[in-house]
């Protein structure tokens, strides 16, 4: 009685936890694009044929051990290879029931499939490049209301939070800095590359993902229905920093949309006004780029990870000449590593503006237990020149 009593209560507590867990399931998570919903659909009906096949084989296997066995008085047969008439069809009809299932039953749903994944201009109304990096995503809408607003998109969660310094928030490596913003309801045509290795954008909601090859163009699409935000990751594993390259997507109305487009364009042109800043300034701003763009190679510190990743503190470059006697800046100087890049060291020209180089450059040779004794500020309007 006592057993009964303890396989009671434990039978409740089960209960009880299955229900504190209810956003917890079996099966997708909530499909909010096209494309998502037919995977499901698809998923659950060969769930469903693989469910029948396998009780179907089950119950035949059952049914035989339990009619046919020795206490009966059954014989078991010679092994032999089909030779009648009756025995080749008997092995033939299982083969053609599978070639049925395969290609008829599963393979035209799943032809649908794929073939509503490759779609990917028809009827689409924005497109937007997409360009992995270790370990960011940059985002660039190439047309409609928001044509040339371009960004990075970083990990927000903080140093503190990773060693446990700082209380973690519910969605602890899974927050950007800035997240891709879609309109609800309009079908977007994405083109996927990548600046260094492979990377995969994927939200699991959206139903689909898509590697990211450097040197290639690769397309896919998105179409969400209901407003929210929806998160991922990088899908494919891309060097010491893959997890730490969450995707974040808002999907707003139209309306919302088109006011943070205005917005964001407002703002992109402003950043994008070059100024003389002072010191203090620059190393601010700088402090803030180099933790989000720089820390994950070279650590907050400035002790990077050698031989990979060379430390900025007392680097000959972090604290060497920049600009030569005629105003140019030198070949394999620090603003030339930080545009051009080298070796493993990405090129940043195309993901920052000159102001954020400006400051990450300054912070770095004035920050980290460096003091550099010559070029110890470079101003936006240098970096402007270089570029050009």
């Amino acid at each position: 009685m006592q057993g009964m009593k303890k396989l009671g209560v434990g039978a409740v507590g089960l209960f009880l936890s299955l229900s504190a867990r209810a956003d917890f399931t079996w099966n997708f998570p909530e499909p909010v694009t096209p494309m998502a919903l037919d995977t499901l659909h698809v998923h659950n009906k060969f769930m469903l044929i693989t469910a029948v096949i396998f009780v179907a084989v089950l119950a035949i296997m059952i049914y035989s051990i339990v009619t046919h066995r020795q206490s009966k008085g059954y014989k078991p047969v010679a092994d032999k290879a089909p030779s009648t008439a009756v025995e080749i069809f008997w092995t033939l009809i299982p083969f053609a029931i599978l070639l049925l299932i395969d290609f008829v039953i599963m393979g035209i749903p799943a032809y649908h499939s794929v073939v509503m994944m490759e779609d990917t201009r028809d009827q689409s109304t924005m497109v937007i490049k997409i360009t992995g990096s270790q370990w960011r995503w940059q985002y660039e809408y190439l047309d409609g209301d928001a044509k040339g607003i371009k960004f990075v998109s970083n990990l927000a969660t903080t140093n503190g939070q990773m060693h446990n310094e700082e209380d973690k928030g519910e969605h602890y490596l899974l927050e950007v800095d800035n997240p891709l913003v879609l309109p609800v309801g309009e079908k977007v045509r994405i083109l996927m590359t990548a600046s260094d290795v492979l990377h995969n954008w994927w939200v699991p909601q959206f139903g689909s993902s898509r590697v990211a090859v450097p040197g290639f163009i690769r397309e896919t699409w998105v179409q969400v229905e209901k407003a929210g935000v929806y998160r991922g990751q990088c899908k494919e594993l891309c060097g010491k920093g893959h997890g730490y390259m969450p995707v974040v997507v808002n999907a707003v109305s139209k309306e919302e949309f088109a006011q943070w487009a205005n917005k964001k364009q407002d703002e992109q042109k402003a950043a994008s006004d070059v100024k003389e800043m002072t010191k203090d300034a620059l190393m601010v701003q700088g402090k803030v780029v180099y933790e989000k763009n720089c820390a994950v190679c070279h650590q907050v510190t400035g002790a990077g990870l050698p031989p990979a990743f060379p430390a900025l503190t007392g680097s000959k470059i972090a604290t060497g000449a920049i600009f030569g006697s005629d105003g140019k800046y030198q070949k394999d100087s620090h603003l030339d590593r930080v545009l051009n890049g080298k070796g493993v060291m990405p090129a940043w020209k195309a993901t920052l503006n000159d102001t954020e180089i400006a400051a990450v450059i300054t912070y770095e040779r004035n920050a980290l237990g460096n003091t550099a004794a010559v070029d110890a500020i470079v101003q936006p309007a240098q970096v402007k020149a270089a570029r050009e």
